[in-house]
């Protein structure tokens, strides 16, 4: 059996029946893992000295809308800093209760990771500390990848907002005083 086989299967007999099922696809190792006690697993894969998967990558998710349910699963990307192995975790989560347990207090780079799935999933986060749409204003209605989102929804109008020092303020603002100076020199 490969190491990296061998590892799914140390993983499988650790936590037991929360794995739902382990794959190998296109050299990529998959495990299938259960909402229930979700941080618990993943502290177990970030602490455990034999796996050491220290490094979350990227969570994402997928919306399986008329094709299986449970219908969404919640994607983990995690590695091994120290030789370099990945691991992809997936977690179904069902429509009526589309809710994960949150991943910051184990890695501060879930923050935004899951603000994002939640802004375009609808995809709650339990625990998270600041869990607000990121990416998309705060009057947008709905979650434009699910597969249900309606392509043609007008979405409610917000008047401008000014915002002080961003870097666009600070570039207008600069543009503005160099044309009043020029402006003033050719009078």
């Amino acid at each position: 059996m490969s190491e990296s086989g061998a590892n799914l299967q140390y993983i499988q007999e650790k936590l037991g029946g929360r794995v739902l099922d382990t794959l190998l696809l296109q050299g990529d190792e998959v495990l299938i893992l259960d909402r229930a006690g979700l941080r618990e697993s993943f502290r177990f894969f970030k602490e455990d000295a034999k796996l050491r998967l220290d490094f979350l990558s990227d969570i994402t998710a997928v919306d399986y809308w008329q094709k299986k349910e449970p219908r969404f699963e919640v994607v983990y990307q995690v590695a091994a800093l120290k030789g370099g192995w990945r691991l992809r975790v997936r977690v179904p989560v069902p429509e009526n209760d589309a809710a994960v347990e949150s991943l910051t207090p184990l890695w501060k780079g879930a923050n935004f990771l899951e603000r994002e799935v939640w802004d375009l999933f609808g995809i709650r986060f339990i625990d998270h500390p600041d869990l607000r749409r990121v990416l998309l204003y705060e009057e947008f209605q709905g979650h434009p990848l699910r597969k249900d989102y309606p392509v043609n929804l007008c979405q409610p109008r917000v008047p401008e907002r000014h915002v002080d020092d961003t870097f666009v303020d600070e570039r207008s603002r600069n543009k503005l005083l160099r044309l009043q100076k020029t402006l003033s020199r050719k009078s």
